[in-house]
């Protein structure tokens, strides 16, 4: 999943609807249109499925430690880092953006998101993330019970009350990041965050993963029909851009109606495949594997920086920018892997 969102923001470099260029670290001027739309696939599902593995793990967590040192724990885990790396690495991020542009430095306070109307960028994860971890934790110390419902019933309800959410904020033009010194988010996309972090606690109470994996055929049915719903998201999310600017395919709410449809059934889908593919075929040990799972969240902080130290090496090749893309992803998280190592045995021996 690290590296899926590496791959997302080496994307950002060279997608060439333009969106990206007026605020990502880099603006390569080679772009292409593959790039822009594994971007808009990973979107569907890449930040559905962090939430969710960090949804799964956090009740056993609470399990082993009393309210008080669990809050004292994320903090350390969540907050600490996020405090530095806004700190650190948003001014160098600032830098390097004017730099890759050929444009002046500026005061020293415009590098710093709390004087400069600019966002968290990618750091936006860590708040959000701990906000969701300290509410789970109160309603983990109420009196009222959990409702004992399937994972079936669980997710009917899940899509009902995320479209309805989407919808509204969609219909009501709330659509868009809301932006603070602490807390970064996006409108439409918040609640569901926290449905899909629910859904892992969930999972994790009903022992989702304790028995072997159910025979492929359900497994091989949602690999097979997936595409349905994200190629009609894509489609009507695309079509007033591209097809026909400004108008709409059958009505707004209609065409709003079957972007949020496909877009929900879509995170279902591609969250489910990822989890059961892992589970089914990768559900293996290894020195790789646990390197790579234990230097995960240090590249989740830092990738973004390396990202864009990358594109300015690769900014004036002659060659073609989907390659660039690729190179950058591969050579981000293999960077960012080899310094999170060394960086880590002084401490560990």
């Amino acid at each position: 999943m690290i590296f899926l969102v590496v791959l997302y923001h080496a994307g950002g470099v060279y997608e060439s609807s333009g969106i990206w260029s007026a605020f990502w670290i880099v603006d390569d001027p080679l772009t292409n249109h593959i790039s822009g739309m594994i971007l808009l696939v990973l979107d569907i599902f890449m930040m559905p499925a962090l939430f969710f593995i960090s949804g799964y793990f956090t009740p056993s967590s609470i399990g082993r430690k009393r309210g008080k040192e669990f809050i004292l724990n994320r903090a350390r885990r969540i907050l600490l880092p996020w405090f530095i790396a806004v700190f650190t690495l948003i001014p160098l991020y600032r830098s390097i953006f004017l730099f890759s542009r050929n444009l002046p430095q500026e005061n020293w306070q415009l590098y710093f998101h709390l004087y400069h109307p600019n966002s968290q960028n990618w750091l936006w994860f860590l708040p959000v993330l701990f906000t969701f971890n300290m509410i789970f934790l109160l309603i983990s110390k109420t009196d009222l019970s959990m409702p004992d419902i399937s994972l079936k019933h669980t997710l009917f309800g899940m899509f009902a009350l995320g479209f309805i959410y989407s919808f509204a904020m969609d219909l009501t033009g709330l659509r868009g990041w809301t932006l603070t010194p602490v807390l970064d988010f996006q409108n439409e996309r918040i609640l569901i965050y926290f449905l899909f972090f629910l859904l892992g606690a969930r999972c994790f109470h009903l022992k989702v993963f304790d028995t072997p994996p159910d025979p492929k055929k359900q497994y091989m049915a949602i690999c097979l029909v997936s595409w349905i719903p994200i190629s009609a998201y894509l489609f009507f999310l695309l079509f007033p851009f591209i097809f026909s600017p400004g108008n709409v395919l059958f009505s707004k709410n209609m065409d709003r109606t079957i972007v949020w449809a496909g877009f929900h059934l879509s995170a279902f889908c591609l969250v489910y495949i990822m989890v059961e593919t892992f589970r089914r075929y990768v559900n293996t040990g290894g020195m790789v594997w646990t390197v790579l799972n234990r230097n995960s969240y240090s590249i989740y902080i830092i990738h973004v920086i390396l990202i864009g130290l990358g594109a300015l090496l690769l900014l004036n090749l002659p060659i073609p920018s989907f390659l660039k893309h690729m190179i950058l992803a591969v050579s981000t998280f293999l960077t960012g892997n080899v310094m999170v190592s060394l960086c880590r045995k002084p401490w560990t021996r």
